[in-house]
């Protein structure tokens, strides 16, 4: 990498040692990034689904306990993230973590899965767009809203087909667009609040000793913890983040806090105004668009029109931004040799990784058809399954072996009242896997997760042989962010522009 600093960059600014990257994203556009993908369709079409579960107004617990996991979880990202500002998140930490013991298994499992999970994720709300969109249209059938959204995968996709620095200001203006039709669908909710309709519960509904209570509960977990995934979006961009130590955890933290108070004032506010069991009649507008038909009951048809054009142009903020994240994971992995050599290259002129974001796009599309085929609780239990056991679990797991296997390695944050965080990351994900087959009922999440993973470590193996790797090879040892920590200056960026960076140490 040449010392001097591109001709677009102020040559004050650092380069990322990240293969080219550039630190253009500053902290209101991290937190913004996050909260795109954080408050997307997501709550507009999963509060009927929440209510759904809880059989009440009570799930409102469901958000709260939601918001609970997500900051536990978001902790776990927020030390490593700001330990460890590599393009591709969880890659980079897992590959940290486990090449000890076992080489390159566990990052390559997890861009095998990612490269699931995170197109699946950002299918949900693709199917959720063309469900509002029904609210405009509808008389629109199923290959019409099947073609749509396949038109906004591929528009997506050509909008990200360019540099970070025209994303960034793209992603700030989506970020002000969602928070203006929540805040819209929140005040018209509190003008014609209903505190009995909101807070009226059905009998039974706080009976802990019974089993349908807990199935609820993990059932209302899974779908909070969906609407609050997205808080770890700026990891996945670490080399282009200014100043990663310090924005990367308060993007995390300010973004769950920000969406939890706005999630609350949603879901208080719809359920202050519809009637819960109109949310679960599937011939109901309010079970597909329930933001819409809060607008139509409190304010009329025209603003209702007015906030669900507001709601699709917010899906689509959600879906850019995740896919701007997901698309440097694969990149990540290849370049270090751990995913197929191909995903490494970057786009000669703008510097994205242009197969990631291609092949996100399609398995994207692929999702999508899949939900708009089955139902979108189904996709969400799908893509959560898969999720935990490589992601959420073992990126708990890593936290714990870097600070035994690395104590050296320089921390700008470190968790709080650790390891509690941790434990309560732990015990929330392992309730939405242990339930996910009762609350996806023939669809067999659990199963399917377990199946995938397996034909990942298949895949490994036949991958291993012939990159001559372990088990086949030698162990390769590369403490890079040890090693930064430890250079002169202590500069978490790693070594100067001009000094090449260190080959990995073989290790039998």
């Amino acid at each position: 990498m040449s010392g001097a600093p591109p001709a677009d960059r102020p040559p004050t600014e650092p380069p990322s040692r990240e293969g080219g990257f550039v630190r253009r994203i500053g902290p209101f556009q991290a937190t913004a990034i996050n909260m795109s993908q954080m408050c997307g369709i997501g709550p507009f079409v999963t509060i009927p689904l929440m209510v759904a579960a809880f059989g009440g107004p009570q799930a409102v617990i469901g958000f709260i306990a939601g918001a609970l996991l997500a900051l536990a979880d978001g902790l776990v990202w927020a030390e490593l993230s700001a330990a460890m500002p590599g393009s591709g998140g969880s890659y980079v930490y897992l590959r940290q973590a486990f090449q000890y013991r076992t080489g390159r298994l566990m990052p390559f499992l997890f861009v095998w899965t990612a490269m699931l999970f995170i197109p699946i994720g950002m299918s949900t709300g693709i199917v959720g767009f063309v469900q509002y969109l029904g609210y405009l249209a509808p008389g629109m059938g199923r290959t019409t809203g099947d073609l749509i959204g396949l038109g906004v995968i591929a528009l997506v996709v050509a909008l990200l087909w360019r540099g970070i620095e025209h994303i960034a200001r793209i992603t700030a203006v989506m970020w002000a667009v969602m928070i203006t039709s929540v805040g819209l669908v929140v005040l018209a909710s509190l003008t014609h609040f209903d505190a009995d309709m909101a807070f009226t519960y059905p009998s039974h509904a706080f009976e802990l000793t019974s089993n349908h209570f807990w199935i609820g509960f993990a059932g209302g977990l899974t779908i909070g913890i969906y609407d609050y995934l997205g808080y770890n979006t700026a990891a996945y961009l670490g080399a282009e983040i200014k100043d990663p130590g310090r924005t990367l955890p308060r993007a995390i933290v300010f973004s769950i806090l920000g969406i939890m108070t706005i999630y609350l004032l949603l879901q208080i506010g719809t359920l202050g105004v519809i009637d819960w069991h109109r949310m679960t009649d599937p011939g109901d507008i309010a079970s597909t668009s329930v933001a819409s038909a809060v607008l139509e009951e409190t304010w009329g048809k025209g603003p209702a029109n007015v906030i669900t054009v507001l709601i699709l142009i917010t899906a689509f903020a959600s879906v850019f931004a995740g896919l701007l994240g997901g698309s440097r994971v694969p990149y990540d992995a290849a370049r270090d040799r751990v995913f197929f050599r191909p995903y490494a290259r970057l786009h000669p002129r703008h510097r994205f990784p242009t197969l990631g974001l291609a092949t996100m796009g399609v398995v994207t599309s692929a999702g999508f058809l899949l939900g708009r085929h089955t139902d979108l609780a189904t996709l969400i239990q799908l893509l959560t399954a898969v999720m935990v056991l490589v992601q959420a679990l073992a990126q708990i797991l890593a936290l714990t072996v870097l600070r035994r296997r690395q104590p050296a390695l320089r921390r700008p944050y470190r968790m709080w009242l650790y390891p509690l965080p941790s434990l309560i990351a732990l015990t929330g994900w392992l309730v939405i896997y242990g339930y996910a087959d009762k609350n996806s009922p023939g669809r067999h999440p659990i199963e399917w997760s377990l199946a995938w993973v397996a034909l990942g470590c298949a895949a490994f193996v036949v991958w291993a042989r012939r990159e001559k790797v372990w088990p086949f090879g030698p162990r390769e040892i590369s403490e890079e962010y040890l090693t930064a920590a430890e250079g002169p200056g202590g500069d978490p960026d790693g070594p100067a522009p001009d000094e090449p960076e260190p080959e990995p140490v073989p290790r039998g």
